[in-house]
């Protein structure tokens, strides 16, 4: 073997699709080449250990956002105890401002933007010459149709354990500068027929959770409903046996033949992850989104009450120009809307996205270190800044972990930002942590919480008895009907 193609995934569940595509399209080296994937948390040592097992001339590393720091490590390891091994780095985080980052000065070489032609062409070369001069090497966008698509390539255990991704195209016409798909100029669809024919094909070997990573899945109505249609169609013809698909919704794009579609749809075999970031029309202008918010509304409120499908909403906290009082506003404004999650973000700069643009009007502070989150701005303190970070993670194991389904309405009352936001201040004023916090323990504290609040300690754990008890988790209202036990790892995804 001559070539191995690795990442660390943020968890073992996850398949790297981007690792995948470049082995479907190594032409004549596919045969010496192998795919090895790690994830976070690991011992760089026995990472590095696990890939010199292989004995390859040339490690192909996918740098992401939330391995950057880990990979690092791996690399600086690999490059001391084997220098001989070439280093190719790819992907988004090493696609933008590569001079300035420590992994690109270990690498050998770097590939920018697309990998698929680039990485098999710069691979030959290293093996066989004439060697490469330049450090980093713009990737080559090929015709879409030119792309092997990788489906093949998920394995057996893949299919059974873990998330597949798959994507219908690629790139997105909008221009939001906190995403760095902002920088695309269109969104470019692979051939439907073919792609359909791979999905079929994940289908016959067993698949059954589909995830999209289309940007903008709803751009195209026809082809949207098409991909729709075949899920419906496994649906019917074994409903005992149903799949399960997850899509990127663009919020006000929501026209009455998809939503025909949609309602087709049982319980427990669609999500929607929808961005709605921030319902502030002159932080929306300032950061190049365009959003009618009153359809976007409008639509969330015909989903949650018209169809079955499961509701991802995200938010992001500190966009310049957003106070948190235009925050709190805009986030009132979406409970109301009864998605079934809310993804309490906070800003992170992306290497490369156009916010950067920003940084001194808005004094934008961001941490230097992955995954460069806001710290400070012009309009947020820093410690304002850490109380929405506690409120994000308070949130998740209260709101979005669906254990207090019944008890969360009462302890949001009318003003669910601002009460939620007092009771995130209490509970890390009387525990001092955000992670590590057991399921009892949290339990006796919203108990407590209540109470504090005027409710009696016998109705504040009889309304808690309600969602928990003994361990057991409630059942969520907007869920009546359980998702089968294989369609659960969605919201691990």
């Amino acid at each position: 073997m001559s070539i191995l193609l690795t990442t660390l995934n943020a968890r073992y569940t996850h398949a790297s699709l981007g690792l995948r595509y470049l082995l479907a399209n190594m032409g004549a080296l596919q045969e010496q080449t192998r795919l090895q994937e790690f994830v976070i948390g690991a011992k760089a040592t026995e990472i590095v250990e696990r890939i010199l097992s292989y004995s390859p001339k040339i490690v192909g590393f996918g740098i992401y956002i939330w391995n950057v720091e880990e990979t690092t490590k791996v690399v600086a390891m690999l490059k001391r105890v084997a220098p001989r091994v070439v280093v190719v780095l790819g992907g988004p985080e090493v696609s933008h401002e590569t001079h300035e980052q420590e992994i690109v000065k270990l690498a050998d070489y770097v590939i920018t933007g697309w990998g698929d032609v680039t990485f098999p062409k710069l691979c030959g070369e290293i093996l066989h010459g004439p060697k490469p001069l330049m450090k980093v090497h713009a990737g080559v966008q090929p015709p879409m149709a030119e792309i092997k698509l990788p489906y093949s390539l998920y394995t057996d255990d893949d299919i059974k354990n873990r998330t597949l991704y798959v994507e219908a195209s690629r790139g997105c016409p909008f221009k939001c500068e906190f995403c760095l798909s902002a920088l695309d100029k269109t969104a470019w669809p692979f051939a439907l027929d073919s792609f359909l024919a791979e999905m079929e094909s994940l289908y016959q070997r067993g698949a059954r959770l589909f995830k999209f990573v289309d940007r903008t899945f709803n751009l195209n109505i026809k082809t949207s409903l098409k991909i729709m249609q075949f899920f419906l169609d496994k649906l019917e013809a074994n409903p005992d046996d149903p799949v399960y698909a997850h899509f990127e919704l663009v919020p006000d794009h929501l026209p009455d033949a998809l939503k025909e579609g949609v309602s087709k749809f049982p319980h427990g075999a669609l999500q929607f992850e929808i961005g709605i970031q921030s319902f502030n029309p002159a932080v929306q202008t300032l950061v190049s989104r365009k959003q009618d918010n009153q359809k976007a509304a409008d639509n969330i409120r015909w989903l949650t009450t018209q169809s079955h499908a499961h509701m991802h909403v995200d938010l992001i906290a500190g966009l310049p120009g957003e106070t948190v009082e235009s925050f709190a506003e805009g986030f009132n404004k979406l409970w109301a809307l009864a998605p079934h999650e809310i993804q309490f973000g906070i800003l992170k700069r992306l290497r490369g996205t156009p916010i950067i643009r920003h940084t001194q009007e808005y004094g934008m502070v961001y941490d230097p270190y992955a995954p460069y989150t806001i710290l400070a701005n012009r309009d947020i303190d820093f410690a304002t800044m850490q109380r929405l970070v506690r409120f994000a993670r308070y949130w998740d194991l209260v709101a979005n972990s669906g254990r207090f389904a019944h008890t969360l309405p009462v302890l949001l009352g009318e003003l669910p930002f601002q009460r939620f936001m007092a009771f995130a201040d209490w509970l890390y004023a009387n525990t001092d942590a955000t992670h590590r916090i057991a399921l009892e323990r949290l339990v006796a504290m919203v108990s407590r919480y209540l109470q504090t609040q005027g409710m009696d300690k016998a109705d504040a754990d009889a309304l808690l008895a309600t969602d928990y008890s003994g361990g057991a988790k409630a059942k969520p209202a907007a869920e009546a009907t359980p998702a089968p036990k294989r369609q659960a790892r969605r919201l691990a995804a």
